[in-house]
């Protein structure tokens, strides 16, 4: 019956699919740890649930198994020129939500900003203009292209397990531990940066469960293959990660620009850097990116659009814009004035005189949050343009040309050191 459910979740277009009991993971007791030190944040939601995301069978009464899938969003692209675009991205924002950590060792975060923010290489050519957003978010909304297969996969394990069987499924929206089931199930294992990781599809996964009262063999689960690999928490560029395993999701860039509703905090802009929707810094420096593969389901759901979006533009967008560009996408989650918010911090970080007018503009949006976050970004671009003016004057004093602006860097897929 198993591999009915396999052979019929691969035609689906998923990458992946294995199988773990209903009992509670083994993880639960470091996640209430976690609520009670309020990592989380904000995110009610996970407090409210917190009983359920221990006990699978709270939600499904007489539940016997969890079937875990997997679905690539590793996307090989190239541009005009001929240059391979391997953009960065992140895991989903409940996929951050629901980490299961233990209490953090250090919540002081890390407020410098990084000597050059994770660009793409189209987005070289225009850098001052250019936003990042998580390459997972780069993509019709993952919600709905996996959801519509997945429940069709849902009804053919019920057909399979006959009358009386019951199932329900999630796409990253149900009060479910998934990593932590996935890894049960051996789909990966979840690494010091506490997304999962697979041996077969590198970081760049969505996740989705069924779970139903049809007993099935479990699978093996898999082991943590991180070794001494600590690359992900040098990486992150607010100190989120303050120890193997542990995220603190206050201090998260994705957290920041998705989750959080309210203003960002002063002390935390500058690390955010262009980021304007999610980070992918720690997923993009892992090693076992080398055997991600492009995914099946997502590659014809791709929008090249949002590989290199324009600031300035997005600032002057009103909510019937919003809509119109974002609609089909996890991007709508943050809602204008979410996203606005975010675009100001970004281009108060690059410091573009250019965007002056456009952030000055967005002062005086009706919406305060908008607001807020467009005056400090005009206060940190005419603070660089102050800096800029002062340096420029004291090489030329020396008879000197001006110092040439720093060239950005690419992205990389973290290869590196052989595993």
């Amino acid at each position: 019956m198993k591999s009915f459910i396999v052979q019929r979740a691969l035609e689906l277009g998923f990458d992946a699919c294995r199988f773990t009991t209903a009992d509670p993971p083994q993880s639960a007791r470091q996640f209430q740890h976690w609520l009670d030190a309020r990592q989380h944040g904000d995110m009610d939601y996970l407090q409210r649930t917190a009983l359920k995301r221990v006990e699978p069978k709270q939600v499904l009464p007489g539940a016997r198994t969890i079937i875990c899938v997997a679905a690539s969003y590793e996307s090989f692209r190239f541009d005009g020129s001929g240059s391979k675009l391997d953009s960065s991205g992140v895991s989903s924002p409940s996929s951050v939500a629901e980490s299961s950590m233990g209490p953090s060792r250090n919540l002081q975060p890390a407020t410098r900003l990084p000597a050059a923010p994770l660009r793409s290489a189209a987005q070289a050519g225009n850098p001052q203009r250019s936003g990042v957003i998580a390459r997972y978010a780069r993509f019709d909304d993952y919600h709905d292209v996996l959801g519509e297969r997945l429940k069709l996969l849902a009804e053919f394990v019920n057909r399979l397990g006959g009358a009386g069987t019951r199932s329900l499924w999630y796409v990253d929206t149900g009060p479910l531990l998934e990593r932590d089931l996935a890894q049960r199930a051996g789909l990966g294992f979840v690494g010091k940066h506490t997304n999962l990781i697979s041996r077969g599809l590198g970081n760049w996964i969505f996740l989705a469960e069924i779970i139903t009262t049809l007993e099935l063999e479990p699978d093996a689960p898999e082991r943590n293959h991180c070794g001494v690999c600590m690359r992900c928490l040098d990486a992150c560029p607010t100190r989120a990660i303050t120890g193997p395993f542990q995220l603190d999701a206050r201090l998260c860039i994705s957290y920041l620009t998705i989750e959080l509703q309210g203003p960002i905090p002063v002390e935390l802009r500058p690390a955010i850097g262009n980021r304007i929707y999610g980070c992918d810094d720690c997923l993009a420096v892992c090693p076992w990116n080398r055997f991600a593969r492009e995914g099946k389901l997502m590659r014809e759901h791709a929008r090249p659009d949002l590989t290199q979006p324009d600031l300035i533009e997005l600032l002057s967008l009103d909510d019937a814009g919003f809509k119109r560009k974002f609609a089909a996408t996890p991007i709508v989650r943050t809602k204008r004035r979410g996203l606005l918010r975010n675009v100001c911090v970004a281009l108060g970080n690059v410091g573009d005189a250019n965007a002056l007018p456009a952030v000055q503009r967005a002062a005086n949006d009706t919406e305060p949050l908008i607001a807020e976050h467009a005056l400090w970004a005009m206060q940190q671009i005419l603070s660089s343009r102050r800096r800029d003016n002062k340096t420029n004057r004291a090489v030329s004093g020396q008879g000197l040309l001006p110092l040439p602006a720093p060239k950005e860097s690419g992205e990389g897929r973290g290869e590196g050191k052989s595993l």
